[in-house]
């Protein structure tokens, strides 16, 4: 576009020239060797344009002449390499469609009509054709060449990272890894995989600087990013949570910072905080966190805060998290099970009852049957429940890849992924009938179908063990206690003849008397020992 306006201009210009030279007649005499050459002005104007355009072209027509020996050869190169890169273009082609006898072909064309140092996807091409070939080491060799060439090296690292991943070579995926991410932390897969292998071996302070790097470098969003920060913080802290209360408290703050209703990190927070003797703080940051997202394991940490508590201070701490989420399942089973420890039954049942009839699952059932078993001891009772419980939905639990934990991991053990792990119902179970045909039922049915209460009087099993040994005792006391000495007796007078002689008692054998240790006694069936110590 600009040229075609310098071009218009040019020729305005000249045309103006010419009108100009028009508009304004003149003569020009020129004496040259005596003679007197006169011609019109713009005749002179006209020949001296014509002369400088036509040296011009004399002058391009011999530079043509000149160089036409190079433009000849740099045409012929031009061509040459364009036939090489459609070679390439074409063997990529086939290489990513699985062609390996064309890739191969194409790849030998290729690096016939171009050099491969000058063009380095030659080498990719080749490794690529390799591979589909099933030609592993040939693969690995045009990777390594690669990885030492600076224009190539992420890719002949990655080459190389996924051809140990293939071997199972864990340590030698990880240190091309280390290297990528090293020279190139940009690079996605290298950090991903770094930051995977540095978390899976405990190495969380590298783990936290590699992904600042990668935060720096915006190569990963900013939420995710901040979620990684406080996964990798939270697990740090669970390290420190032994041996420095401290600086596992600050790892947990911070990570709370981050990801506000990150559980792990809520937890190992409080419990930290616990051992520095800072309860209210840790309170505050359990109550925070059951508010958001009510967890099982902030129920129990909460309620146990203090070890000192009774049975009742702990029951009262439930009944404060039952109030700040009412009608929760989680609230209702932490109340449930902190008024069984309190043994008050009859607020222990409706509370789980209550849950059971708002999410009928199998922690529900199984609190009922410890209550049956600790306020009735009635076993066809506790059975109905339990039977329950494992018709009932299972409960939710720490679950990546598959892998049910007890608690929460930084890293998943299957595919050492990060922040894998999730909580809900394990292995995605589907509602609907179990293996035998039966359906999950209801609290409503379960009451209705319950057993009726035997006359049945628990004992408490400490005073039954104590009884048993006292009885025990007791018995082998009387076993090795030395008999009375018998009295002297009168000879027995001969009997008479024609008198009848009583048959002499059998003989008792030597093994045939009763044990030492009778075992226990039934006082239903046997009458009261004299050396019995009766207790109760």
């Amino acid at each position: 576009m600009i040229r075609l306006v310098v071009f218009a201009v040019l020729v305005l210009l000249l045309a103006y020239g010419f009108s100009w030279f028009a508009d304004r007649p003149g003569d020009i005499s020129l004496i040259w060797e005596g003679q007197i050459y006169q011609t019109k002005l713009i005749v002179a104007v006209s020949a001296i344009i014509a002369l400088i355009a036509a040296v011009m072209i004399v002058w391009w027509f011999v530079r043509l002449i000149w160089t036409s020996p190079h433009s000849v050869t740099r045409y012929f190169r031009a061509r040459k390499r364009d036939r090489g890169y459609q070679a390439l273009s074409t063997g990529l082609i086939a290489a990513g469609a699985g062609n390996a006898l064309l890739a191969r072909k194409m790849a030998a064309r290729s690096r016939g009509l171009i050099r491969a140092d000058q063009e380095p996807l030659i080498n990719l091409l080749e490794a690529q054709a390799a591979l589909i070939e099933g030609r592993h080491d040939e693969a690995r060799a045009k990777f390594e060449a690669m990885a030492n060439d600076p224009e190539t090296r992420e890719l002949g690292l990655r080459g190389l990272y996924l051809e140990a991943r293939r071997l199972g070579a864990n340590e030698a995926a990880r240190q091309y890894a280390e290297k990528a991410a090293d020279n190139a932390p940009y690079l996605p897969w290298a950090a991903q995989a770094t930051l995977e292998y540095r978390s899976q071996a405990g190495r969380w302070d590298d783990a936290i600087r590699l992904l600042e790097q990668q935060k720096a470098a915006r190569v990963v969003e900013k939420a995710e990013a901040n979620r990684l920060h406080a996964v990798l913080l939270t697990a740090r802290a669970d390290e420190r949570l032994e041996g420095n209360p401290a600086g596992a408290r600050d790892d947990a703050l911070q990570a709370l910072k981050l990801a506000a209703d990150f559980i792990p990190a809520a937890l190992i927070a409080a419990k930290a905080l616990f051992r520095e003797g800072g309860l209210r703080k840790a309170a505050s940051i359990l109550e925070q966190a059951w508010k958001s997202a009510p967890h099982p394991e902030i129920g129990r940490t909460y309620v146990k805060a203090r070890s000192g508590d009774s049975t009742l201070d702990r029951l009262k701490r439930a009944e404060r998290l039952e109030g700040m989420r009412p009608n929760n399942v989680e609230s209702l089973l932490v109340v449930a099970q902190a008024a069984l420890d309190a043994q008050e039954f009859a607020k222990a049942r409706a509370k789980a009852e209550a849950a059971a009839r708002i999410e009928p699952r199998e922690a529900a059932f199984l609190l009922l049957a410890d209550i049956e078993e600790a306020e009735t001891g009635d076993q066809g009772r506790v059975r109905h429940w339990l039977a329950q419980a494992l018709k009932a939905p299972r409960d939710p639990a720490w679950v990546a890849d598959g892998f049910v934990s007890d608690k929460w991991l930084p890293v998943s053990p299957v595919t050492g992924r990060i922040d894998a792990f999730e909580w809900k119902a394990p292995f995605g179970q589907i509602e609907g009938p179990l293996e035998d045909g039966s359906a999950p039922a209801s609290i409503e049915t379960a009451l209705k179908t319950l057993p009726p209460l035997r006359d049945v009087k628990p004992e408490s099993p400490v005073n039954d063990h104590r009884i048993i040994e006292l009885e025990r005792a007791a018995t082998i006391a009387e076993a090795v206690r030395p008999a009375p000495k018998p009295a002297p007796t009168k000879p027995k007078p001969e009997p008479a003849a024609g008198d009848k002689v009583p048959a002499p008692s059998e003989a008792k054998p030597f093994f045939g008397g009763l044990p030492d240790d009778p075992g226990v006694r039934d006082p239903r069936t046997e009458p009261e020992s004299r050396t019995r110590l009766r207790l109760f």
